[in-house]
Order: C-alpha cells, then sequence, then structure tokens
C-alpha cells in the first residue's frame, strides 16, 4: 500500500548517465505503475499467454494476464487460438473463475452472459424481458458487446498476445538470435508436468534484474556455485537482441576453467563451499541433451516471460505485476512429448532445483523482497549497473550487467523517460 510520502510523488526525472542509473522511484511508485500498464502491457509488446501443449484440445481454454489484465487464453472448436481480456461486457466480472477448463462456451457466473471461445457475446437472459415488460433496448445487438480481443502468435509452441496493431511480428520482436535459443529448448512437443506459483514482495522489475543478472548466480546461490550447476569459471555467454531488450545466459558445466576456477576458490565465497555432499547425488544425474554442451540457458523475453534449461530441468516462468510492490511468478514444468518415463522422473527430480523453494531459486525471491523494502520511498536515490562496462551489447562472458542495462535502455523507451 502507498504511503503518504509515496502519494503525490513527482514526476520522474531520469538521470543523464542512462540505464546504468536507474531510479528507485520506478519500483514503488503507483503512477509508474499504473503508465506500464499502458505504454508496456498494451502497448507495442508481446506478452507471454501460455503453452500450446495446455490449450491442446479444441474447446480448451486457461485464464492469465498481460500484467494487471485479466485474459483467456482458448483453442476454440475449429483449432484456432484466440484470446480475450477476462471482464464481462455487462458489468466487469470475470467470466473465467478458474485457471483452466474445457468447455465450447464461457458464462459469467453473475449475470449469466454467455460468450464462446472467441470472445463474441452469444445469449443474454431475459434480453426481451419477462411478459413483455423489460429486457434490453430494441437496439441491442449481441454483436456490440464481445469481449476484448488481442492479437495472438505462436512460436515453437509459446503463445503470446498483444493489444498493439503496431506490435511486429513474433519472429521479427524475438529476432534470430532469440528464436533461435528458443527454438534450442522448446525443439519438438512438449507436455506440462505440473505448476508452482509463488508471491514475491517486490516490483516485477526487480525479478526481472535478477534474472537479467548472470554473476549473481555465483555470490547468491551456494547450490549453483558448491555442486558447479554454475560457475563464472565455466565457458559462458550472454547474448542480447539488436534492442538489448531481450536476453539469454548459457554455461557449460563440462568446461570448467580450472584456473578460473581456483580465482573462484581463493575468492573464499560464502558461496563456493568444497565439503558440501548431496546426500541423494541422483538429483543432479541425467543425460547431456544438447550437441553444443550447454547444460543452463536463462532467457528473458520482455517483458514477461523466462525459459530456462538447467541441467535436464525445463520450465517457462510468466512474470505477472500484481501492484507497483508486489508480483506473482508461474512455473510451468515441462517434458518433452517423446520422454520416456524414466526421463520424465529426471525431469521431475531435477524440479526441484528451482520454484519457490527450489535448491537453487529460493534466495531470489529474498533478495528482491530486500531491495524493495531498502528502495520504498525514495525520490533521489538510483541503483549502479556498470559491472562489465557501460555499453549494452552481447558479451563472451558472464561477469557483466549488460543485460540489465538493456532492458532498461527499452525500458525507457517505451514509457518516454
Amino acid at each position: 500500500m502507498a504511503t503518504d510520502h509515496m502519494v503525490g510523488a513527482p514526476p520522474l526525472v531520469w538521470p543523464a548517465a542512462g540505464p546504468t542509473r536507474v531510479p528507485y522511484q520506478v519500483f514503488w511508485d503507483p503512477a509508474i505503475h499504473a503508465l506500464e500498464q499502458e505504454r508496456i502491457y498494451r502497448g507495442p509488446t508481446w506478452c507471454f499467454l501460455g503453452l500450446e501443449a495446455e490449450v491442446a484440445e479444441p474447446k480448451s481454454w486457461k485464464a492469465t494476464y498481460v500484467g494487471e489484465i485479466p485474459v483467456v487464453l482458448a483453442r476454440d472448436a475449429h483449432g484456432a487460438l484466440n484470446a480475450f481480456v477476462n471482464r464481462c461486457a455487462h458489468r466487469g466480472a470475470l467470466v473465467c473463475r478458474e485457471p483452466r477448463g474445457q468447455s465450447g462456451h464461457l458464462t459469467c457466473v453473475y449475470h449469466q452472459w454467455n460468450y464462446d471461445l472467441e470472445g463474441r457475446l452469444r445469449g443474454v437472459p431475459f434480453q426481451r424481458g419477462i411478459g413483455g415488460k423489460g429486457g434490453m433496448p430494441e437496439d441491442f445487438r449481441l454483436q456490440d458487446h464481445r469481449l476484448e480481443p488481442l492479437r495472438v502468435a505462436t512460436f515453437a509452441g509459446l503463445v503470446f498476445g498483444t493489444f498493439s496493431e503496431e506490435t511486429e511480428p513474433i519472429e521479427e520482436y524475438l529476432g534470430p538470435a532469440m528464436a533461435e535459443f528458443v527454438a534450442r529448448v522448446f525443439n519438438r512437443p512438449v507436455r506440462v508436468l505440473g505448476y508452482a506459483r509463488q508471491f514475491i514482495r517486490c516490483n516485477w522489475k526487480i525479478y526481472l534484474e535478477n534474472v537479467k543478472d548472470p554473476y549473481h548466480a555465483s555470490l547468491l546461490h551456494l547450490f549453483f556455485n558448491t555442486f558447479g550447476l554454475n560457475r563464472l569459471s565455466q565457458v559462458g555467454e550472454v547474448v542480447l537482441d539488436a534492442r538489448g531488450r531481450h536476453h539469454v545466459s548459457y554455461s557449460k558445466r563440462a568446461q570448467d576453467d580450472q584456473s578460473r576456477l581456483a580465482e573462484v576458490a581463493q575468492a573464499n565465497l560464502r558461496t563456493y563451499q568444497k565439503g558440501f555432499r548431496l546426500a541423494d547425488p541422483t538429483l543432479l544425474e541425467g543425460p547431456q541433451e544438447y550437441a553444443d554442451g550447454i547444460t543452463m540457458q536463462i532467457q528473458s523475453i520482455f517483458p514477461s516471460l523466462i525459459v530456462q534449461q538447467i541441467a535436464n530441468a525445463l520450465a517457462v516462468r510468466q512474470i505477472l505485476p500484481k501492484g507497483p510492490e508486489a508480483m506473482e511468478l508461474v512455473w510451468t514444468y515441462v517434458a518433452y512429448a517423446d520422454d520416456d518415463a524414466a526421463m520424465e522422473r529426471v525431469r521431475l527430480r531435477q524440479a526441484n532445483l528451482v520454484g519457490p523453494a527450489g535448491y537453487i531459486s529460493m534466495e531470489d525471491a529474498e533478495a528482491g523482497e530486500l531491495v524493495q523494502r531498502a528502495v520504498r520511498g525514495e525520490l533521489e536515490a538510483t541503483s549502479f549497473i556498470e559491472m562489465g562496462g557501460r555499453g549494452v551489447a552481447s558479451s563472451d562472458h558472464r561477469v557483466t550487467e549488460t543485460s540489465i542495462r538493456g532492458f532498461w535502455q527499452e525500458y525507457r523507451r517505451l514509457m518516454g523517460f
């Protein structure tokens, strides 16, 4: 909740240093949060809606969000994908109250206005009144009251939506490098293994900064560093799209540079403990699936999607703002549709690496909340984002904040700061 100090905050003036300095005001100001809903989530961006595998059957649907706007993703009786705002055209109630389902129509529980899976209004109770009395006006037409539609696009089994007619085709939005990395993980059909939802008391951009920060993992996550899933001594890179808005950070566990590993050991990091062992080492056992040798890939697609491959654990994460100082993170764990039972067990076991209580990721939410508590109400201070330089470009190492700077570069452009 905004405090008296936050209400009436002055308009934001971005420092001349650009994306290397981020005013903390962007993480708590309600006016900025409201502007984001208009310029980013209703603006020329493709927001992640779900996986095709989640609505694989005709007449199936799922409820989701674009920013804070409730949305339904549906596959109609003809197999076409549609998306529309989950808000009844009558009095504004949610039409879909369940997270997912399968039926040929959707009915608002409040006054039972009925819609098809294209969002078109199909029926209104008492439209002609009762006994010649009441009812809708003579000029009322069902076709004038459909649910607000979104444009829908798919890529490699991922479904995106946009409110804007100006948003470029999804392949152009991703760019060739990002499209290649998405297709690397989603190289064939998948099936959903399960979900996790996590409520985090921090602004959505704090979490996205965390995802785009490739070197914090060696400092924050004991499990990553100690058990060798991700170390800065390993061969890896950070790749950005042409505008810096999307990123990929990857590493190769089998290529751990021993001289650089010695530097890690000599740094006496809290997160590098030689004496630690796993009681059940099968947690990390699994095949090398990809010919390129990449064992960890974390990819962000602006503004709401994260694609991950950590060893054999595959998932997407969806970032959902919940006011200026909170967010929800939705994890969808997947396996390839052609996985056998043994491979599915490997993926389920390694799914424990991530999620709200994951061996790796449980510290991230706490770190985000620590930032939120420290910056709340701050009107003058800024962050300092110069690790690896001041520019926005791909990097042949991961000791850098270039992808964070890329995010803020795109954010400023869309927001007009």
